[in-house]
């Protein structure tokens, strides 16, 4: 039993912790940051102040994390980020398939409690800045409302990963709200006032169907006129969660102090639109369906931006300008949302698409006034245009692991964040994000310490693709359809197809490229050609004279030669034109680095397969060409004369770690019974640690909450493989895998001249496949 006597006033437990780096916010930035840094050996301490972590993207807001593959509806192709978050995606795919948001819940604070490094508080509120000097912040105070504790964390370091920029606004650190003007940029796509300077709040509902009949009484605040919403219409029995996420409020009001009002307003709006499903009597089939989860806290979307050295813009998204102090990228298009929400006439959203990924500076993610804040999340220094794009969960991650990174380095320099943006500096952090998994475009891993820099590389086979042999489904050529394919410099190998028609006709066949380096939009042709697919007969026809090929009765085998000279090593586009009454074969088997594409729209991110933007707005026209989701999305059955020889052992030293301008990969042949890569020196080496990574399909978005997924393990992925030294000894094995990155710290260090890797094919339409494979000593 424990008595107190009566005394004149109390304060709460103080306890106070010291560490490397502070940073405060649990979402998908903040625990991406934590985990980079606690790896790279700081000591962390991170601060949330909900009860789980994952912000928008838990259990308690729903919304699934997306980044720079759009939902696989825009043309950036093996976009997915790389790193942490890659890890994460990567895993919850493999548990998680189904979508659920409680599963992905767990996996985070799993993933968080496992580092040792990192001291998680949650349910702690940070409200208050001590500063050491104008422009140095000491220590964050925070309050923990469920064991009444004070928390003082002090560190040299500190992130701000709060979403509303809590540390930064306390410590005075510089931030606007709101939207630029055109002049202020030049950025073209400025909203006007009507439209509305700041993006809403969200908030989710889910339903389930009980099989019996379920009653509904709404709470007196519902909205009881449905009709003051504009798109009312659009609602159905069906769609539920992040699915209506234009169900949004708040854009004219201040998105951080008015929250609790728009929570309301938000409440408000989803009973009131869940009386109109179940008691206006137009859907019949919600009588036996219930509300399963309504949210308690809304996600939102913008408040304040923070300044750092360099403010990213719509330029840099649209023209894809290049950095030298690049450390991530983004892809999301420009997605700006009226101010109005769920109230507007206009559309949810007025979104539009860059050609490809574009870089995001260093400079971005610090504070300018602030010496020793980094900032994550979506309160990087960018305007509100460019925030359109940055702001999406996968490209918050990915950036805040540049920030865990980059602290690390400032801790070993005993530097300010300013700092790394000398040269040397930079190179050394942008080599150490892209050994950790980290993708920056256009900037190759350069490492003097990797041992396979000097080694000879051979392989016990190689693909050397010659056919996707024709499995026995056919695809109808109602639309654009492509073949993706790297090849090298030098004359264009042709390409056969096997096409079968009912009546005679011809099919328009163009080659094409991207105009810009590494991007995967189609907008040059290279050549075209006009076959003629006929019911005992086809030629190609074009510039130069008929070829003919084989044929059978409405069966055609279509060889066409583009008589073109590649340039340079890149990625081409063979496009079939549409045709109603043409039908393709398709293959069964998938390989690295190979893709077939659609001229279509994905509803989700776009209204049309042609991106057509109005005059003077500062964005491109240009066709989407996009993937199918498996299982449907299957490569169409080709051959090639002469084959493609894209797929060596020399792969493995590109410095990329997925395909980019080539497929970067080593792939075994398909008929290869024990497929091997080898390394060999001329002297010993002594190893301690080999990295490798395989291929875990970065074109997937591998969306986490709500959407399912046809598969736990990507399909190009090596589940099995070990490493061998020169004396047939096995270091190190590995089965049952399903992640990216398979990193090995040997007990003791081998001494070899000679380095296998010995792998399995991931089936049997499926070659073995080897983006990397770095040694150390």
């Amino acid at each position: 039993m424990q008595r107190h006597d009566a005394e004149l006033q109390r304060t709460p437990r103080t306890q106070t912790l010291s560490a490397d780096l502070v940073i405060v916010g649990g979402g998908l930035a903040g625990v991406c940051a934590s985990i980079t840094a606690a790896r790279a050996g700081l000591r962390v301490v991170l601060m949330q102040d909900r009860p789980v972590l994952g912000g928008n993207a838990s259990s308690e807001v729903r919304l699934w994390a997306l980044g720079a593959t759009s939902h696989m509806g825009n043309n950036n192709r093996w976009a997915r980020e790389g790193g942490v978050i890659d890890e994460l995606l990567v895993e919850n795919m493999y548990r998680n398939p189904e979508g659920n948001a409680l599963l992905f819940d767990a996996l985070l604070l799993e993933k968080v409690a496992e580092q040792s490094n990192i001291t998680l508080l949650l349910n702690t509120s940070v409200f208050e800045v001590e500063k050491r000097d104008a422009d140095t912040i000491g220590a964050v105070r925070g309050f923990c409302s469920q064991n009444s504790t004070m928390y003082i964390a002090k560190a040299p370091l500190f992130c701000d990963a709060s979403g509303d920029g809590i540390v930064g606004f306390c410590a005075g650190a510089a931030f606007r709200m709101g939207a630029e003007t055109r002049d202020e940029y030049g950025e073209k796509f400025a909203p006007t006032e009507e439209y509305g300077q700041l993006l809403g709040h969200s908030l989710y509902f889910y339903t389930k169907d009980t099989g019996q009949h379920v009653k509904f009484v709404p709470p007196s605040f519902a909205l009881t006129d449905i009709t003051r919403i504009p798109r009312y219409r659009q609602f159905n029995a069906k769609e539920h969660g992040c699915q209506l996420w234009w169900i949004e409020y708040g854009g004219r009001l201040d998105t951080v102090h008015d929250t609790e009002a728009i929570k309301w307003e938000l409440w408000r709006i989803v009973y009131g639109v869940w009386n109109h499903i179940k008691n206006s009597g137009q859907f019949p089939e919600a009588d036996t369906m219930t509300l399963e989860w309504v949210g308690t806290i809304p996600g939102k979307r913008e408040s304040r931006r923070f300044e750092g050295d360099y403010m990213l813009r719509q330029q840099d998204i649209v023209e894809q300008r290049r950095h030298d102090d690049a450390v991530s990228f983004g892809g999301w298009a420009i997605d700006l949302h009226p101010a109005d929400g769920v109230f507007s006439e206009k559309p949810g959203c007025n979104q539009w698409h860059s050609k490809g990924v574009y870089q995001i500076p260093y400079r971005c993610l610090y504070s300018r006034n602030i010496t020793n804040l980094f900032l994550a999340g979506r309160i990087i220094s960018a305007s509100h245009i460019a925030f359109g794009s940055s702001r999406v969960m996968l490209t918050c991650a990915q950036a805040a692991q540049a920030v865990g990174m980059a602290a690390a380095l400032c801790t070993k320099r005993q530097a300010r964040p300013r700092d790394l943006t000398e040269p040397a500096a930079m190179r050394q952090l942008q080599r150490e994000l892209i050994r950790a998994g980290q993708y920056i475009p256009h900037v190759s891993l350069q490492d003097e310490d990797n041992l396979v820099r000097t080694a000879t590389i051979t392989a016990s086979s190689e693909m050397v693709l010659d056919e996707l042999p024709a499995g026995d489904d056919w695809v109808k050529l109602n639309m654009g359809r492509a073949m993706l394919l790297p090849v090298k410099a030098g004359p264009m190998p042709t390409v056969s197809f096997a096409m079968r028609s009912e009546t005679p006709t011809e099919v328009d066949i163009e080659l094409r490229t991207a105009e810009r380096e590494g991007n995967f939009t189609p907008d040059r042709v290279l050549a075209k050609k006009t076959v003629s697919v006929e019911a005992a007969a086809m030629a190609v026809t074009g510039t130069t004279s008929p070829t003919l090929a084989h044929s059978a009765t409405a069966l055609c085998d279509i060889e066409v030669d583009f008589d073109v000279t590649i340039d340079e090593p890149r990625y081409v586009f063979v496009c079939l034109m549409p045709n109603e009454q043409v039908e393709v074969a398709v293959s069964d088997r998938r390989m690295t680095g190979v893709l077939a594409l659609h001229h279509e729209s994905n509803r989700r991110v776009a209204t049309s397969s042609v991106q057509t933007p109005p005059e003077d707005i500062g964005v491109e026209r240009f066709e989407f060409w996009l993937p199918h989701r498996r299982p449907r999305g299957r490569n169409l059955a080709m051959r090639l004369n002469p084959p493609l020889a894209s797929f060596g052992p020399d792969q493995i030293r590109s410095g990329f770690a997925r395909p980019t301008t080539q497929a970067n990969a080593w792939i075994a042949d398909p008929a290869d019974p024990e497929p091997t890569l080898t390394l060999c020196w001329d002297q010993p080496q002594t190893i301690r640690r080999i990295e490798v990574s395989f291929d875990t399909d970065f074109d997937h978005a591998m969306e986490t909450v709500l959407m399912g997924h046809p598969e736990r393990v990507m399909p190009m992925c090596v589940r099995s493989c070990r490493l061998v030294d020169d004396e047939g000894r096995t270091l190190a094995a590995l089965t049952d895998n399903h992640q990216t990155r398979w990193a090995v710290t040997l007990s003791e260090p081998v001494t070899t001249t000679r380095l296998s890797l010995v792998c399995e094919h991931p089936s049997a339409q499926v070659p073995a496949s080897v983006f990397d494979v770095r040694c150390y000593g």
